[in-house]
């Protein structure tokens, strides 16, 4: 419990930091001890070395999150233009085959402008509700999100800008998102009007997709230029609130991603690609609590901190299910 606690508040912005000697298991302890003598030192030194002589970053959940999200939001597309009513309406709120899903946030949002608790869209968030208790974290950001893709484009062209020094990154305080929410949340209440929904991306490019393109796709320009030249996905991590609300949401899904200590070099690369990279502050030698570790629920899911390790310390796992080795 203290844990997820922990995981919770560091989601809203808190900055993670070192357990004290007495939050460690004894079989992490023995583990850290281990690891910190000369010979195991040298050894994972000498691994590191020749690991960074083939430095290549795998693209199997990448590949895997780019044909989910253009698939899923094909289908909105293909449904409308052919009138085959599988898929209707947009991301925001949708039926799928006759069952009903309205986005967390955005049903909050409408129900505030409105002041008062509309039955329609309880039923579509407590389906979409299960399904991230199962699913967990922040699934809907890398796997669903169409802005999280072309975001990602963005990031790669500002990685490439840092490293040939033509632009800085300027990272913001990551409480700025809950900020945020709660700002949205007391605009809708108080105008009676949905602000977030008029301006956020993720909205803007689903309806974009299905009806048609817009003027609102200069905002969504915008922002990615926003990301390619000043500040490192700002919209996503700074800004949307609609992560805050799934990760929530999926706090204590069976479905996650942990990291197994014993297999970490303990070298950072999965640290440099993830988009939260304060879920994995146990990745660093001596901040692991225990021997088996859930990554938080603000992780997204998306799979690119599997794809840069190269020990396989970090992998998908089911509670309860998952045959451990």
């Amino acid at each position: 419990m203290a844990s997820l606690v922990q995981s919770i508040a560091q989601m809203l912005g808190k900055a993670p930091t070192k357990p004290a000697p007495e939050e460690v298991s004894p079989a992490a302890r023995d583990l850290l001890a281990f690891k910190k003598t000369p010979a195991e030192r040298a050894r994972r030194k000498a691994a590191i070395m020749a690991e960074r002589e083939h430095d290549a970053m795998g693209w199997k959940w990448r590949g895997r999150r780019w044909a989910s999200i253009i698939v899923i939001n094909l289908l909105f597309v293909i449904s409308f233009q052919l009138d085959v009513q599988l898929v209707e309406g947009a991301l925001t709120a949708s039926r799928v085959l006759g069952f009903h899903f309205a986005d967390l946030n955005s049903s909050l949002q409408v129900m505030l402008a409105h002041r008062e608790i509309l039955v329609n869209l309880l039923i579509g968030v407590g389906t979409v509700l299960v399904l991230y208790m199962l699913v967990g974290g922040r699934s809907f950001c890398s796997w669903v999100c169409p802005y999280h893709l072309v975001s990602e484009w963005a990031e790669m062209a500002h990685l490439k800008l840092v490293e040939k020094g033509w632009v800085k990154d300027h990272a913001m305080h990551r409480s700025l998102r809950t900020v945020m929410f709660v700002v949205f949340a007391l605009l809708a209440l108080a105008t009676g009007f949905t602000v977030f929904e008029t301006i956020s991306p993720v909205g803007i490019l689903s309806r974009a997709m299905t009806y048609g393109t817009s003027l609102a796709l200069a905002w969504v320009g915008v922002l990615l230029l926003v990301e390619v030249f000043y500040s490192r996905r700002f919209w996503c991590r700074y800004v949307c609130p609609i992560g805050l609300t799934y990760g929530m949401a999926g706090a204590v899904a069976p479905v996650r991603i942990v990291h197994v200590a014993e297999n970490c070099f303990h070298e950072g690369k999965c640290r440099q690609v993830c988009l939260v990279p304060h879920v994995l502050d146990m990745t660093k030698l001596g901040y692991g609590t225990q021997v088996l570790t859930p990554v938080g629920p603000d992780c997204t899911r998306c799979g690119m901190c599997l794809d840069a390790c190269p020990t396989g310390a970090l992998r998908f796992d089911i509670q309860g299910l998952t045959k451990r080795a």
